[in-house]
């Protein structure tokens, strides 16, 4: 990818460098990541940053032409459908693998796409704790934050979507049991921030449609909710008492409505077409000439990889009942493409990170998530035996 840079991050590298970027997530945040972090960041050269922006505007110019009403009443019941108006998603994820071309270039391939957030406050300390720990990396001008910020504006720009014009003390970061979240690391980072509590969705008081939690041992109404509770995990979740449905009829502000993790989801992957995007069929609906082998098997609305068949058969999908909630995507062929010192490369996930400016009125991109695997599937949450794989960040070539 920049070759120079990677063979001397290689060279220089020493596992107490490495040691010293957990340490100090430690030190600020009173704990280590519960995912492995990888022992390095990924390097993008400016040929590889256009094509996967390219590929980013591509998308959002698509997103625009979708009848998003359509696509909530598919997939969302009318009794589980929010209330509160949709208005635009405050977040979008992009998620690209990193892949062999035709021609042995690396290209990004769409993976999937969400309007929810993610780890936006420990991204950047992370990037940061790179940069400190690691020379070689300070020496080039590099960048992990996009659109021209630096740590002072870009916390200004997630400050002005998550707290709007409120206090505080009445914003909660909305999760379910979050000390148990193996993203529980960004929540206390968040929370660092903000200055916004960090609140169970079980520890939530209803009383008409006004919510509140406690304080310091008082009762706080909350007038915005940045939300990341994931729905299926609420309805996983045996024997829960909840005081409120993310459905209700509320006077809160939603950042980001509940609905929009469904709308702009893996759904919409059979409604984008580029060079970049690989076909995808909805399950109940996929021509029978295209070979199973080519295809990968996915829950629409599943979290972390949960249920991703990569090698699904029709005998399987025959006895699946929901198929209108399910996609086949064609495979792409990851690159090993970063060298480590094993006899290995890693392979590479990169998560563009976009915000909703209602003053530019468009979705901003504003930072990145890296994930780093050797194996067929990337999923830092289960990967923990092997070396340099896990979480990163990428730093781009001006």
């Amino acid at each position: 990818m920049i070759p120079k840079i990677r063979e001397a991050f290689n060279q220089n590298f020493r596992e107490e460098l490495y040691e010293n970027v957990q340490k100090d997530i430690v030190a600020a945040f009173g704990e280590p990541t519960a995912f492995r972090l990888s022992e390095t960041p990924v390097f993008i050269s400016k040929e590889l940053k256009t094509k996967v922006f390219d590929a980013c505007d591509a998308i959002l110019e698509q997103l625009e032409s979708i009848d998003i009403q359509k696509i909530r009443n598919t997939f969302i019941p009318k009794n589980l459908q929010s209330p509160a108006p949709l208005n635009k998603p405050h977040f979008l994820a992009i998620d690209f693998g990193l892949c062999e071309g035709l021609d042995g270039e690396i290209v990004p391939q769409l993976i999937e796409l969400q309007a929810f957030p993610t780890l936006f406050f420990y991204q950047p300390f992370l990037g940061k704790a790179y940069l400190n720990n690691f020379p070689s990396i300070a020496k080039n001008k590099l960048h992990y934050f996009f659109s021209g910020l630096d740590e002072a504006s870009y916390l200004e720009e997630l400050k002005t979507v998550i707290l709007g014009n409120e206090k505080p003390e009445n914003v909660i970061l909305l999760e379910l049991f979050p000390e148990k979240q193996k993203t529980r690391i960004d929540f206390w980072a968040t929370q660092k921030a903000l200055g916004i509590p960090v609140v169970c969705i079980t520890k939530v008081i209803k009383e008409g449609k006004k919510l509140f939690y406690e304080r310091n041992g008082s009762k706080t109404p909350i007038h915005r909710i940045y939300n990341r509770v994931i729905f299926d995990e609420i309805q996983a979740a045996k024997d829960l008492k909840l005081g409120f449905n993310l459905n209700d009829d509320l006077e809160v502000q939603w950042v980001t409505h509940p609905d929009w993790f469904f709308i702009i989801s893996k759904c919409m992957m059979p409604l984008l077409a580029h060079t970049y995007i690989p076909k995808s069929y909805y399950l109940n609906d996929f021509p029978e000439t295209i070979a199973l082998q080519e295809y990968v098997l996915k829950p629409l609305f599943s979290f972390a990889g949960k249920g991703v068949n990569l090698n699904p058969t029709q005998e399987e999908i025959n006895k699946i009942k929901d198929k209108q909630n399910y996609i086949l995507q064609k495979k792409v062929t990851y690159a090993s493409l970063i060298k480590t010192p094993s006899e290995t490369n890693s392979k590479v996930e990169l998560r563009i990170l976009f915000v909703w400016n209602t003053a530019e009125n468009r979705f901003k991109p504003v930072v990145n998530l890296t994930r780093m695997s050797k194996g067929d599937l990337i999923n830092v949450s289960f990967q923990t035996k092997d070396t340099w794989i896990g979480s990163s960040i990428s730093f781009f070539e001006e």
